[in-house]
């Protein structure tokens, strides 16, 4: 019954009105690119997300902890204060990556950030009981608070897990990559400073050759897995840079580091040499 209502949730057209004007409103608000990279964390070349969660989820179940423990009253307030605050830098960082999504895992984000909204106020209800010498009523909205972020978390393991939301596209496909060295072009074939696509295995491997150096990266972009190949190659050297045609995520392509977002994960690299004239890749 639990799958059924998140594929039905994930197919709930009617929240698509909603979802647009928030994603309109996202975008708008925060339109500088180098913040968006920064909340979508393509700097670090991990989601941002993820890791600012941790600080209120790490201090709301210690505080449910020390809620049982005699004489730990004032630490659990202390707890929750920390682990309220910590909320909208990883909301805020939550609502970019949501924006960049496509509609069926924007569904489910909603719902997401709806609980989570839910768990928040009850927590910061939490917090002021506990402040005006109601205790009881204090740990009553903390464990509802508590209940509550949980089934928050569950929709956001599915956005992630199940519906491949912020997950790297790209990753996947490195392990059908031969473990061997495989030849997939000759050096003479490849046109010096564009972007080429050939194949390793079943795997499309895009190609950036500068003189006698190529490099070679997983074609598909690590985002939503749009064609790198068909990208436009900005920047010259070992600077130069391939930008996804979806969604503009832009990969250096000696190393695969994103350098601007939506991306939030790094472009894998395969290991690349020239032998006999013929380009060969493998798996790292």
């Amino acid at each position: 019954m639990l799958r059924q209502a998140i594929t039905r949730l994930e197919q709930t057209e009617a929240l698509d009105g909603a979802s647009d004007a928030i994603q309109s409103a996202v975008s708008s608000a925060v339109r500088p690119r180098g913040l968006r990279d920064l909340l979508h964390g393509t700097k670090m070349g991990h989601p941002l997300h993820p890791a600012l969660v941790q600080v209120p989820v790490g201090a709301f179940i210690s505080a449910a902890v020390l809620d049982l423990v005699p004489g730990a009253s004032k630490a659990a307030t202390t707890l929750i204060a920390v682990g309220t605050a910590a909320v909208p830098p990883a909301a805020i960082a939550g609502w970019v990556d949501w924006s960049e999504m496509t509609k069926d895992r924007r569904r489910v984000g909603l719902v997401h950030a709806a609980t989570n909204l839910v768990a928040t106020a009850l927590y910061a209800s939490s917090l002021v009981a506990r402040l005006t010498g109601h205790a009881g009523r204090g740990r009553a909205l903390a464990y509802a608070g508590l209940s509550v972020a949980g089934a928050g978390a569950f929709l956001g393991g599915h956005l992630s897990y199940a519906q491949g939301g912020a997950i790297s596209h790209a990753a996947p496909e490195v392990a059908l990559v031969p473990e061997e060295w495989t030849a997939v072009s000759s050096l003479s074939s490849l046109p010096d400073r564009k972007v080429t696509v050939r194949k390793a295995g079943d795997v499309p491997v895009l190609l950036y050759r500068r003189g006698d150096q190529v490099s070679a990266l997983i074609e598909r972009c690590s985002h939503e897995a749009g064609p790198l190949g068909e990208g436009e190659v900005i920047g010259s050297g070992a600077n130069a840079c391939v930008v996804c045609p979806w969604h503009g995520s832009t990969f250096q392509l000696s190393d695969g580091r994103a350098v601007h977002g939506p991306a939030g994960n790094d472009q894998p690299v395969l290991p690349v040499r020239v032998r006999e004239g013929m380009v060969e890749v493998r798996r790292p």
